[in-house]
C-alpha cells in the first residue's frame, strides 16, 4: 500500500466516524461503541477492496457484506452514504419513524445492505449461505462477514463455522470485531473465549489476528486471505470499542449510549482535528 493510499483510507475512516456521530446525535442515543470500532475495516472494504457498484445494487457478481453485528449499522450506513449508495442527509434520519436506516441493518429498507441482521449469530449462517449460493452459481465474487466478539457466545456461529469449513468456502472472508466488550460488560467476564484465531483454525478456517485500527494491516490480512484456497477465512481485528473518540472509548459501558450535545461536539472536534492532521500529513 502506498503512503497516499494509506492516508486516503485513514481519512475515509475518520469521515465514517464523523457521520456516525452526527447520525447518533440526531437521534440522541444509539450503538456508538461497536460502530466506531469497525470504521477502519469499513474504510478498507468500501474504500479499496470491494467489487461493488452503487448504481447496480442487484449486480449478481458484486461482493456482498453481511454485518452480523447489526447494531454497527450506523457506521455501515455512513460508509454506504459516503460511497454514494444514498444521500448523506438520510443519515440524520437514523432510527427515526419512517426511516430507511433502522437501528439494525435491514435489506428491505437500505440500499447497499445485502442481508438483514441484528439477531446475533444469524448473520453468520446467512453469510455462509450466500457464499455457498454464489459458489453453486459459478460466481467468483466474495462474501465479507462482520461478527462481534460477544456474538461468538452464540452456538449458531460455531455450527456455521463447521459448515463453511466442510464446504471449503474460500469465498467467505470473516472479521471478528474483538473490542473486548459486549452489551452488559467485558467479554472475558461474561463468557471468555481466549485464542479466537486458534478456535477458528481448529474448525478448519485460515485464521489471522491483526490491529483492527490499522488500515494497512487490515488490507494486508485480506489479501493474504485471498491467496489461501480451500478454506474460509477469519481475520480477528484487535480493536477498541469507541475507537477514534476518546470520551466514548473511555466509557466502561459504551455499547449503547446517550449522545448528549456536549459529547457530540467534543467527539466531532476531536475527529475534525484528526482529519486536519491527516490532510496536513498528506500535503
Amino acid at each position: 500500500m502506498t503512503r497516499e493510499e494509506r492516508l486516503r483510507l485513514r481519512e475515509f475512516a475518520v469521515r465514517i466516524r464523523q457521520e456516525t456521530v452526527l447520525s447518533i446525535r440526531a437521534r440522541g442515543f444509539g450503538h456508538a461503541g461497536g460502530a466506531l470500532s469497525v470504521a477502519d475495516l469499513l474504510a478498507v472494504l468500501y474504500g479499496s477492496l470491494l467489487r461493488v457498484d452503487p448504481a447496480r445494487l442487484d449486480w449478481p457478481e458484486r461482493d456482498k457484506v453481511v454485518c452480523s453485528k447489526g447494531h454497527a449499522g450506523p457506521a455501515l450506513y455512513a460508509a454506504l452514504a459516503l460511497r454514494g449508495y444514498f444521500p448523506l442527509d438520510w443519515l440524520a434520519t437514523l432510527n427515526q419513524p419512517g426511516t430507511r436506516l433502522p437501528s439494525h441493518c435491514d435489506h428491505r429498507l437500505t440500499p447497499g445492505i445485502d442481508m438483514t441482521t441484528g439477531s446475533l449469530g444469524q448473520g453468520v449462517s446467512t453469510a455462509v449461505g450466500l457464499a455457498l449460493g454464489d459458489r453453486l452459481k459459478g460466481r467468483d465474487n466474495r462474501v465479507y462477514l462482520v461478527v462481534g466478539d460477544g456474538e461468538l457466545n452464540e452456538g449458531q456461529v460455531w455450527e456455521a463455522a463447521m459448515f463453511a469449513a466442510h464446504h471449503r468456502l474460500d469465498n467467505l472472508v470473516a472479521f471478528v470485531d474483538h473490542n473486548g466488550k459486549q452489551l452488559d460488560g467485558p467479554t472475558r467476564d461474561i463468557l471468555d473465549l481466549p485464542d479466537i484465531p486458534g478456535r477458528f483454525a481448529a474448525f478448519g478456517w485460515q485464521a489471522q489476528s491483526v490491529d483492527g485500527q490499522d488500515v494497512e494491516a487490515i488490507d494486508r490480512a485480506v489479501r493474504t486471505a485471498w491467496a489461501t484456497e480451500g478454506r474460509p477465512h477469519m481475520i480477528v481485528l484487535e480493536t477498541t470499542k469507541g475507537a477514534g473518540v476518546t470520551e466514548i472509548a473511555s466509557m466502561a459501558m459504551n455499547h449503547h449510549i446517550v449522545m448528549t450535545e456536549a459529547l457530540a461536539e467534543a467527539a466531532l472536534a476531536e475527529l475534525a482535528a484528526e482529519l486536519d492532521r491527516l490532510r496536513r500529513e498528506e500535503a
